[in-house]
C-alpha cells in the first residue's frame, strides 16, 4: 500500500483492531442485546444493526481513505477532521470528542459493575448489606488508573490482550450453550418477527453505544508504526466482525430464550452460555473493562493532540496537557485530568442521560468524517490520492444517516449537541481569529461544483436567443481607484439575478513588474469592495490600449457559465477623452452582439430616495424594455431599499394611444413592481432639446437611465451623451435585440 511509511510508533495492526472489537463487543452487548430482541424481535433488531452500520461502515472506510491519504499523527480521528476542516472546526469536533471518550470510561466502568450482581444480592440477602455500585467502580476506576498512569499504553496493550482472550472465551460457551426451558421450539426464520416497532429508535438509542467502539483504536494512531496500514485493516476489520457477530447473537438469543426472559432478566446470557454463570460476569466484567481500557487510552491521546494544536485559550494550559513522558510522548498529564473526569462521573453511579448526549457527539464525529470524505471525492483535489477508496456514495449515505438517527434518537440532545458545539466553536474563533475557518477541501468542491455547472450548462444552451434574458455583465474600468460607481452600479445587476465581473485596466505591456503592480492591485481590490452585499468578479488586465482591452474583454469566457451579454464602460462626466475613448470602440463591441451601458459617473453621490427614472423616447423600441428589466434588478440590491422606479415616457400625439396601450400590457402582463402610476407621460416639445427636459425631470434622481442608438453615435459623436450636467450618474443603455420582459 502507497504512504505505508514506518514511523517511530511502537504498535502495529492488532492493537487497533482488539481496541476496537472490545469495545464493539462490549458491555451494550452483554447487557442490553437480550432486552433489544425481547423487545423488537429478531427482525427488529437485525434492522437495528443494518441501520447502525449505514454510519458506522461509511465511517470505517472513510477513516480508512484519509488515513492513507497521508500520514496520521497523534490524535485519530481530531488529527483527521482537524486537518480537513481546519483547527478551530476541528478543535469544536475534537473537544466534544475527548469528552464523549473520556465520559465512556466511567460508562464502561459503571457496567462493569453490573458483573458483579450475584455479589451484590448475596451480600443483601445474607448480611444485609445493600451496597452501593460505586464500592466496587470507584476502586475499579481507581486500579485503572494507576495501570494507565504508572505503565502507560505499553502496559494496557498488553492488559488488553488477556481481556479479549477472556471475551472471546466468554462467548464461545455462550454459543455452545442450550436454550431455556421456555425457548421456542424448533425456532426458525419464519417464526421470527418485527415487535413494538413504535419503540424502535427507544431500543436503538439503547443499543447504538455499542456501535461506536469502531473508531477506539483510531486513537492509537500517533502510537502507531504505519498508521496508513493499521488503521484501515484494524477498524474495517473490527467492525465487520463485531457486525457478523452481533447477527449471530441475536440469532441465537432469539432461538435459545423467550420474549419475556429476554426483556426481564439483564444477564440472560448467562442462563443459556455453558458455566454461564461464572463466564457471562466474567466476559461482561473483562468486556468493559477493555472498553474502559481502551477508552482511557485513546481519550488523553485525543486531548494531548488538542493541547498540542493550542485549542485552549491558555498557552500553560496547551504547554501542560501536550507534555509528554518518555520516549514514547505519554500524554501522562492529559491522562490525569481524563482519569479524574471518569472518577467524577464514576461517583455519580449513573451516566444514563450523560451517554445519550455523548452518543450525539460521536454521531457528529462520524458524519463529519463521512462528510470530509464526500467532500475529497466531489473536489478532486490532485494531492488526494488514498491508497484505500470508499465511495462518495457510500460516504454521502453515512452523512446523511448519521444527522437523521440524531434527531430520531432525541431532537432535543441533537438540537443541544449541535447548539453546545456551535458556542465552543465560537469561543475558539474569538481567540484563534488568526485561523481559516475552512480548509483548502471546500474551496476544491466549489470548484469542481463551478467547473462542472459551467461544462454542462453550455452544453445545454440552446442556440436560440434565451427566452429568459438575465444579465451576465462584463465592466472594464481604468480608474477604479478613483470612483467607484460603475463597481457599484455592476454589483446592483449582478447581485440577485445575474452575474457580474469587474476588469480593472492596467495600462502598458505584460511584463514581470505589470504582472507584480496587476497582483497588488488585485489584492487591493478585493479588500475595497470585500463586504457581504459584492456579489461581483474581480479581475485585472494589462493591456496597451483601451481599444486592445476591450478586444480582449468581450472574448472573455462568462465565469458564471452563461455567455456574457453586457458590457459596462465608464468615463467621468466633463472627460472628454475618456468619453471619446468609448464612442471611439462602440462599433467593434456591438459587433460582438452585446447589449451596451455606459456609465457618465458624476462627483456626486447617488441619491437613493429619489429612485431610478427610466426615459423613454423615439427610437429606444429596443431599448425600453431592457432599461425597465434593469432598473427592477438593480433594485434588488438592499441600497436601494423601498426606492422606487419612475418611467418617463415622452410621445407624440399620433402614438399615444399605441404607447399607452403597450404599457399597459407590460404593467399586466410583465410582473414588474410598477403601475400606470410610475409612468408620467411627457409630450415631445420640438424647440426643446431631450437633454433639457430629461434634466428638468430628473435632477433629483438617484440614478438616470436613457437608451441611446450605435448608429446615433457614428453621426453626433460624444453630443448624444452631453447637456446633463445637471444630473446625478447616468447609465446609457443601447439593447442589440429587444428582449421580452417575461
Amino acid at each position: 500500500m502507497k504512504n505505508n511509511v514506518t514511523t517511530n510508533g511502537r504498535f502495529g495492526t492488532a492493537p487497533v483492531f482488539f481496541t476496537a472489537i472490545s469495545t464493539i463487543l462490549g458491555a451494550i452487548l452483554f447487557l442490553r442485546f437480550g432486552f433489544a430482541v425481547g423487545t423488537l424481535g429478531l427482525f427488529g433488531v437485525a434492522l437495528i444493526i443494518i441501520l447502525g452500520h449505514l454510519v458506522t461502515l461509511p465511517t470505517a472506510f472513510a477513516l480508512s481513505e484519509l488515513a492513507t491519504n497521508k500520514r496520521v499523527e497523534g490524535g485519530g480521528e481530531y488529527f483527521i477532521i482537524s486537518r480537513s476542516f481546519g483547527l478551530n472546526i476541528g478543535g469544536t469536533i475534537g473537544l466534544a470528542l475527548y469528552l464523549s471518550q473520556a465520559i465512556s470510561v466511567a460508562f464502561y466502568v459503571i457496567a462493569f459493575t453490573e458483573a458483579f450482581e450475584g455479589v451484590f444480592n448475596w451480600l443483601k440477602e445474607t448480611y444485609g448489606l445493600d451496597l452501593p455500585r460505586q464500592a466496587i467502580s470507584i476502586p475499579a476506576m481507581i486500579l485503572l488508573s494507576v495501570l494507565i498512569l504508572r505503565k502507560g499504553a505499553n502496559m494496557g496493550v498488553k492488559a488488553l490482550y488477556l481481556v479479549v482472550a477472556i471475551l472471546a472465551a466468554s462467548l464461545v460457551l455462550f454459543f455452545m450453550g442450550k436454550p431455556t426451558a421456555a425457548a421456542p421450539q424448533h425456532f426458525t426464520l419464519a417464526q421470527a418477527e418485527f415487535r413494538n416497532m413504535k419503540d424502535f429508535f427507544f431500543v436503538f438509542a439503547i443499543i447504538f453505544p455499542a456501535f461506536t467502539g469502531m473508531t477506539a483504536g483510531v486513537g492509537l494512531s500517533g502510537d502507531l508504526k504505519r498508521p496508513s496500514r493499521s488503521i484501515p485493516i484494524g477498524t474495517i476489520s473490527a467492525t465487520i466482525v463485531g457486525m457478523v457477530i452481533y447477527f449471530f447473537v441475536i440469532w441465537k438469543l432469539a432461538n435459545s430464550a423467550s420474549a419475556s426472559e429476554l426483556t426481564e432478566h439483564q444477564l440472560i446470557m448467562s442462563k443459556i452460555a455453558l458455566a454461564g454463570s461464572i463466564m457471562i460476569p466474567v466476559g461482561l466484567a473483562a468486556s468493559t473493562i477493555s472498553s474502559a481500557l481502551g477508552s482511557v487510552m485513546v481519550a488523553p491521546r485525543t486531548l494531548q493532540a488538542l493541547a498540542a494544536d493550542q485549542t485552549f485559550p491558555s498557552k500553560r494550559l496547551n504547554r501542560i496537557l501536550s507534555k509528554g513522558k518518555g520516549r514514547d510522548n505519554e500524554p501522562v498529564n492529559a491522562s490525569w485530568i481524563t482519569v479524574l473526569i471518569a472518577l467524577v462521573f464514576v461517583a455519580l453511579g449513573n451516566v444514563n442521560v450523560v451517554a445519550e448526549i455523548i452518543s450525539m457527539f460521536f454521531m457528529v464525529t462520524y458524519g463529519s468524517l463521512c462528510l470530509i470524505s464526500f467532500l475529497n471525492h466531489f473536489g478532486s483535489s490532485p494531492s488526494y490520492r488514498p491508497s484505500f477508496r470508499s465511495r462518495w456514495l457510500f460516504s454521502l449515505t453515512g452523512f446523511l444517516v448519521a444527522i437523521w438517527v440524531m434527531f430520531k434518537i432525541n431532537a432535543l440532545y441533537a438540537i443541544l449537541a449541535i447548539f453546545s458545539m456551535t458556542l465552543i466553536y465560537l469561543f475558539i474563533n474569538a481567540y484563534h481569529k488568526n485561523r481559516q475557518g475552512m480548509s483548502s477541501i471546500f474551496s476544491n468542491a466549489l470548484y469542481q461544483l463551478s467547473r462542472n455547472l459551467q461544462v454542462y450548462l453550455q452544453k445545454k444552451r440552446k442556440k436560440q436567443a434565451q427566452v429568459e434574458w438575465r444579465p451576465s455583465a462584463l465592466c472594464i474600468s481604468s480608474d477604479s481607484f478613483e470612483r467607484d460607481q460603475a463597481f457599484r452600479i455592476l454589483n446592483w445587476i449582478s447581485y440577485k439575478y445575474g452575474f457580474g465581473t469587474f476588469i480593472h485596466r492596467i495600462e502598458g505591456y505584460y511584463s514581470y513588474e505589470t504582472q507584480a503592480i496587476a497582483r497588488l492591485d488585485l489584492e487591493q481590490l478585493r479588500e475595497r469592495f470585500d463586504t457581504q452585499k459584492n456579489h461581483v468578479y474581480i479581475d485585472t488586465l494589462i493591456s496597451p490600449s483601451y481599444t486592445s482591452a476591450i478586444a480582449q474583454v468581450i472574448q472573455t469566457p462568462g465565469i458564471s457559465g452563461m455567455e456574457n451579454n453586457l458590457i459596462l464602460l465608464e468615463y467621468a462626466k466633463g472627460d472628454q477623452k475618456g468619453l471619446a475613448r468609448i464612442t471611439d470602440n462602440l462599433a467593434l463591441i456591438s459587433a460582438g452582439n452585446f447589449d451596451i451601458g455606459i456609465i457618465a459617473s458624476a462627483e456626486r453621490d447617488f441619491k437613493r430616495k429619489g429612485g431610478i427614472h427610466v426615459w423613454i423616447k423615439k427610437g429606444d423600441l429596443a431599448n425600453a424594455n431592457l432599461m425597465i428589466l434593469l432598473s427592477f434588478i438593480m433594485l434588488g440590491h438592499p441600497d436601494w431599499k423601498r426606492a422606487k422606479i419612475r418611467i418617463f415616457q415622452i410621445y407624440r400625439e399620433d402614438n399615444y394611444e399605441e404607447l399607452k396601450a403597450h404599457h399597459q400590457e407590460l404593467v399586466t402582463t410583465g410582473r414588474l413592481p410598477i403601475t400606470l402610476k410610475n409612468i408620467e407621460w411627457i409630450p415631445e416639445e420640438e424647440d426643446i432639446p431631450i437633454h433639457e427636459t430629461i434634466s428638468k425631470h430628473s435632477a433629483k434622481a438617484g440614478l438616470t437611465l436613457i437608451g441611446f442608438q450605435v448608429d446615433q453615435v457614428k453621426h453626433e459623436g460624444e453630443n448624444v451623451f452631453m447637456g446633463y450636467d445637471q444630473l446625478g450618474t447616468i447609465l446609457f443603455i443601447n439593447a442589440h435585440n429587444r428582449i421580452e420582459i417575461q
